[in-house]
């Protein structure tokens, strides 16, 4: 653990690979304490995104900073415009610390996980306004289906994420036990690793997992300090756009003024475009109520529990949301991380009902179980996803992620009723299961990944690490590695 950063409206330290961060104030003076205290990885985040969204998209940086607040710029400071002066804040206190970013680029980072959702409705958004098309018009005149070329390369949405949460006679205590896992490319999302805890002079309190200059999680787990716990996973292949107010402003309300699951339910869906389409899930402690929101764009599925369990693994339940504003979700292909997780999840529900824990929650999120293949393999199908380990010799869609792509497990958070009623949270930097990633020996094994090098970060094996909030000042927290098995100790295949 690193020595404590003070500055007049936040704190900083570092603990087994994770930033903690808090913030309190206004919305200015706590968005300048997020951006002083992170301008470091703010700097290096942009250098990333200079390369990333040009060889994503073929488009710059300095398009997607012009582009992106011209659609969403208005929406934001007039609908939320406290989250508006958090990102002014933002840009001021990176500055000041020597991260030269402007408040556009503030805006386009806090709408990141919208772009791949508006990125085939995006020629169609620009000849409206006048003056993007004067600008960038061109780009997408030469072919009149541009549009659906750009950004499908995965045949819709990206997928990403394992989670679950689980209540009554399915936890050893009755109560909520919720648990999640990021999956994503590892340049991008490797920059999740900031625990923030907000202190907002109106409304909850909130813990969070973001990224460095970010007003809302993004990879998606909060705890609230009214009781509230919410995760989700990505609706893979979702392919609707309309433009309206994005998820980043969304869910923060949500989660800052939401006291009930209700109005969660309300706020996520006042507003909704179909930016980063999601199986939410959320519990409420003080009732020990579970509640899943399928979110499409024209179709949305709500369902309660006070006894059962929600999974989410990347394709919807609703048949609605899955034929007809989807592409391809691979739902019941088991050749596919869709398809096997939501068998091997439901597996676990079943074999640990009634013993669902925190413990039980890590042993799932770091599983390696292949329920194609019937053995232990970890691979792009299994809970604790390793797509970097994967050859792909049984994909079904080959526009999905490719053989030994750099992208798979980069964390694994779970919480229960007890310790989220403290505000808190089990989290791993890394791999759920721990397995280490070194950036140089895997460019050297997969060349055709190389050119990302210079970008990527290593990522040791790290303990489990308990976050509860700082209350006054005051830090309560613990770190474990139970989660290590005894024996033979998992290493790299390949």
């Amino acid at each position: 653990m690193s020595e404590v950063q003070k500055i007049k409206n936040g704190t900083r330290r570092s603990e087994n690979g994770w930033i903690r961060i808090t913030t309190h104030g206004s919305p200015y003076d706590r968005g300048y304490a997020n951006g002083y205290l992170l301008a470091p990885e703010i700097k290096e985040g942009f250098h990333m995104l200079d390369f990333n969204l040009m060889d994503t998209y073929g488009l710059s940086r300095e398009f997607f900073a012009d582009v992106i607040p011209a659609l969403f710029g208005d929406t934001i400071r007039n609908n939320y415009n406290e989250f508006y002066e958090e990102m002014r804040g933002i840009t001021a206190g990176a500055a000041a610390n020597g991260a030269s970013v402007t408040l556009n680029d503030i805006m386009t980072w806090n709408c990141y996980y919208s772009i791949d959702y508006m990125m085939s409705h995006l020629p169609g958004l620009i000849k409206e306004n006048a003056e993007l098309n004067k600008k960038y018009g061109h780009i997408f005149s030469s072919t009149s289906d541009a549009g659906a070329t750009i950004g499908s390369a995965e045949g819709g949405a990206k997928d990403r994420c394992t989670g679950f949460i689980a209540v009554g006679n399915y936890t050893k205590d009755g109560k909520i036990v919720c648990g999640h896992n990021t999956f994503d490319n590892f340049i991008d999302s490797q920059f999740c690793n900031v625990m923030l805890e907000i202190k907002p002079d109106k409304g909850h309190s909130i813990i969070m997992q973001t990224s460095p200059g970010c007003i809302a999680s993004g990879t998606d787990y909060y705890v609230t300090s009214n009781g509230l716990i919410c995760t989700e996973t990505t609706i893979g292949g979702f392919n609707k756009f309309v433009l309206r107010d994005p998820i980043c402003c969304r869910i923060r309300k949500a989660m800052q003024y939401g006291d009930t699951l209700d109005d969660c339910l309300d706020m996520l869906t006042t507003g909704n475009g179909g930016d980063y389409a999601n199986s939410w899930l959320l519990g409420d402690t003080r009732n020990n109520t579970i509640m899943r929101i399928e979110l499409g764009l024209n179709y949305v599925k709500v369902e309660r529990k006070k006894n059962g369990y929600f999974i989410g693994f990347n394709a919807p339940i609703d048949a609605r949301i899955r034929n007809l504003e989807c592409s391809n979700t691979g739902y019941d292909d088991i050749r596919r991380h869709q398809g096997a997780r939501r068998v091997r999840l439901t597996q676990f529900m079943e074999e640990y009902k009634g013993k669902i824990d925190i413990e039980v929650g890590e042993r799932i999120l770091g599983d390696h179980y292949d329920v194609y293949l019937n053995k232990i393999n970890p691979c792009s199908r299994t809970c604790c996803s390793h797509y970097d380990l994967d050859d792909r010799a049984f994909m079904s869609d080959p526009s999905r992620p490719k053989p030994y792509q750099p992208r798979g497990a980069l964390d694994g958070i779970v919480t229960d009723s007890t310790l989220a009623k403290k505000m808190g949270l089990a989290a791993r930097w890394g791999s759920s299961c721990g397995m280490p990633f070194d950036a140089k020996i895997f460019c050297e094994r997969n060349i055709q990944w190389a050119v990302q090098e210079p970008y990527l970060k290593d990522r040791p094996e790290q303990p489990w690490t308990v976050f509860i909030s700082d209350k006054q000042g005051k830090k309560k927290r613990h770190s474990r590695g139970r989660n290590k098995k005894k024996g033979k100790k998992l290493t790299r295949r390949r």
